[in-house]
C-alpha cells in the first residue's frame, strides 16, 4: 500500500453543464487502473489463504463473534462492529460484502493511513449503518439530520476536504462511492456499473438538502448551486465486486491526499 503524500495535487479539467437550478458534471474521468485495482477473483493469495486457515482454527467459525471497537475519529461518532462467521466468509468465498466488512475496513484505513496525521482534517467518513436507501425511504428526514450531525462534527469544513459515504441501493444491493466537498459544493460519483446518481434520486435529494441545511446552520454562504460529477472509473466485470471496488476508491484517494479526484495510474 503507498503511503500518503502530504501536499494536495491540482486537480483536473472538468465540463460543466447546466441541469434546472443545479450544476452536474457527467464526464470527470478515472483511468482504468488494469491490474492496479484487482477484484478478488481467481487464485487465492498466500495472505487470504492464511487468514482463511486462522480463522477456522479460531471459535469464530463455531459461532462466537468479534466486536471492533471503533472510536468516534472514524464516524464522529463511538461505534462498535460484530464481526461473525458470516462476514469472513464474505471475503473467504467472494461473496458480496456487508456492511460490517465495509465498516471494518474503513477503520483499518482510518487506523493505518490517517490516524495522527493532516489527513484526519481532509477526510472524513459517514457510516453506512445510517445512511442507505432502506433508511431514506422509511424516514428522509432523520437521514438528513444524521448528515447534518455529521457535517457538524468535523469542525467549520471552511477548507476543502471529503466526507466519503459508501451507499448501498439498500436489502444487500449494489455499492457506490459518494464523496461530498461541502467547502466548495462538490459531490462525487462513483459507481462501477457505470451508472450515475439518477438511479437514487432521494439518495441525491437527501445529500443535497442536508449540506444546504448544514450551510444554513453555519451561516455559510451559498455562491453556487451543488455541482455533482459522475467519475468515469474502473468497472467490475461481475455482479459481486462493487464493495471491493468502493473500499480500494477511498484507499486510494487517501494514500494519493487529492480532494478533487484524480485520475488513476494506468
Amino acid at each position: 500500500m503507498p503511503r500518503p503524500t502530504h501536499k494536495a495535487g491540482k486537480g483536473i479539467s472538468r465540463r460543466i453543464e447546466l441541469v434546472a437550478s443545479q450544476k452536474e458534471v457527467p464526464g470527470r474521468k478515472l483511468k482504468k487502473a488494469g491490474k492496479d485495482i484487482p477484484t478478488t477473483s481467481g487464485t487465492k493469495s498466500q495472505i487470504m489463504m492464511r487468514l482463511e486457515k486462522m480463522v477456522e482454527e479460531s471459535d469464530i467459525m463455531h459461532g462466537a463473534i468479534r466486536s471492533v471497537d471503533i472510536d468516534e475519529g472514524v464516524f464522529g461518532i463511538a461505534h462498535s462492529e460484530i464481526i461473525a462467521k458470516e462476514d469472513m466468509q464474505q471475503l473467504f468465498e467472494h461473496e458480496e460484502l456487508g456492511i460490517a466488512v465495509i465498516h471494518t475496513y474503513i477503520w483499518y484505513m482510518y487506523d493505518t493511513l490517517m490516524r495522527g496525521t493532516e489527513l484526519c482534517n481532509r477526510f472524513n467518513f459517514i457510516a453506512a449503518s445510517r445512511i442507505n436507501t432502506t433508511f431514506i425511504t422509511k424516514n428522509p428526514t432523520s437521514v438528513k439530520n444524521e448528515l447534518v450531525d455529521r457535517f457538524m462534527a468535523a469542525g467549520d469544513n471552511t477548507t476543502p476536504s471529503l466526507y466519503f459515504l459508501p451507499f448501498n441501493s439498500g436489502n444487500g444491493g449494489h455499492w457506490v462511492l459518494v464523496a461530498m466537498d461541502l467547502s466548495r459544493l462538490m459531490v462525487y460519483y462513483l459507481d462501477s456499473l457505470s451508472g450515475d446518481w439518477s438511479k437514487y434520486p432521494s439518495m441525491k435529494k437527501t445529500i443535497d438538502t442536508a449540506i444546504l441545511k448544514f450551510r444554513s446552520k453555519k451561516n455559510y454562504r451559498n455562491r453556487k448551486d451543488i455541482t455533482w460529477v459522475r467519475v468515469q472509473c474502473p468497472q467490475q466485470n461481475n455482479s459481486i465486486d462493487c464493495g471491493f471496488f468502493v473500499l480500494r476508491f477511498m484507499r486510494d484517494i487517501i494514500a494519493l491526499n487529492r480532494i478533487d479526484i484524480p485520475k488513476m495510474p494506468s
